[in-house]
Order: C-alpha cells, then structure tokens, then sequence
C-alpha cells in the first residue's frame, strides 16, 4: 500500500495488516506510552486509562485496514483513543453547570529553577484533574494535545462556539482553583 505520509513504521505497520502478533507488540510498544498519558488526562482514571487505552489497541488492530497512510499513524491512533475515551465519559457524565465568573490568565512564565517549574507543573495538573470531565477534555485537547478549536468540535460533535466558551470557562475554573491553593500569588511573586 503506497501511503502519501512517510511513517517510519510503516513496515511494522503492514506486518500488524497481515495479523503478525510481534509486530502488533511492537506497534503497542511504540505507542502505548503516549496513548496512555492522553486517555489519562482526559478520563482522569489510571486504571479506566488502562482499560481504555487497550481496547484502543485492540480496535486499532480490528480497523487498520481504514488507516490510509495520509498522517502518520500516531495520530491515527490517537484519534481512537481520544474518541473512546470521550465516549468513556459521556456513557458516565452528569449534567454540569457551565455557569462560572470570569477571569482572566495572566501570560506570563517567571524564570525559576527546574524544580520549581516541576513543583509548579504538579500543581497545574493537581488542578486540572480537579476539573469536571468537560474542562478537562476540553484543556486536555486544546493545551496538551494541540487540536484546534474546529477539531475539538468535530471530535465532541459541538459547535466550534462551545467548544470556545468551554474552553474559556475551563480557563477561568483553572485559575480560580489555582488562586484558591494560592498557587497564584506564589507564581507570580517569584
């Protein structure tokens, strides 16, 4: 199969089209890490994460004759586990207010020593997981993995609109959380 994107696993990934298990386990080698740590922080579980995150594979493997070759193949994959994760989540979520107060994220990084960055970085992500499933995936696929509003809302089947007001109050429930922990005022006197 000729593929217009050059993936560098593309023979390993013509051995899993042929039902190769050692190739299948290499693929899930490669990729595994990176699926997993997207499903995290979407579904906020690590062990839904696990789960999710297998059955990606699992349903990767079924339909890879549906990868044609146009994007690499990570992000293939990754669309997958995006997607079942979000389904994870609408199958579990509750009705949530989306009616919060607006504030505004100040840009700015300060200069500090890498184990203040990593100290700051924990408790962005303490504050993230805090986050209803909504926020979070919306963070999560805005932030993290870099889609762009349009995708997101391809991706959560909601109007580019929402998945921009969604996104802001996500913003705006961040920074609230991390004023509360006096996250804020510690970040910004550094």
């Amino acid at each position: 199969m000729e593929s217009k994107y050059i993936n560098i696993h593309q023979e390993i990934i013509d051995a899993c089209r042929t039902g190769d298990r050692n190739a299948q386990f290499r693929i899930y080698q490669l990729y595994y890490k990176a699926m997993y740590n997207t499903c995290l922080r979407i579904v906020n579980d690590p062990a839904e994460a696990e789960d999710i995150m297998q059955e990606s594979f699992l349903d990767a493997f079924q339909r890879l004759h549906s990868y044609t070759g146009e994007g690499s193949f990570g992000s293939w994959l990754k669309r997958i586990v995006i997607n079942r994760s979000i389904d994870c989540l609408r199958k579990a979520r509750e009705t949530v207010s989306l009616d919060e107060v607006a504030f505004d994220i100040p840009d700015f990084f300060p200069e500090n020593k890498e184990e203040e960055i990593q100290l700051q970085v924990a408790e962005v992500k303490k504050a993230i997981f805090r986050l209803s499933d909504e926020y979070r995936v919306i963070l999560s696929l805005f932030l993290l993995e870099g889609y762009d509003h349009e995708e997101i809302s391809q991706i959560l089947n909601i109007s580019n609109q929402l998945s921009r007001t969604r996104y802001s109050r996500a913003r705006q429930k961040l920074l609230r959380l991390l004023k509360e922990n006096n996250f804020i005022n510690a970040f910004s006197t550094n």
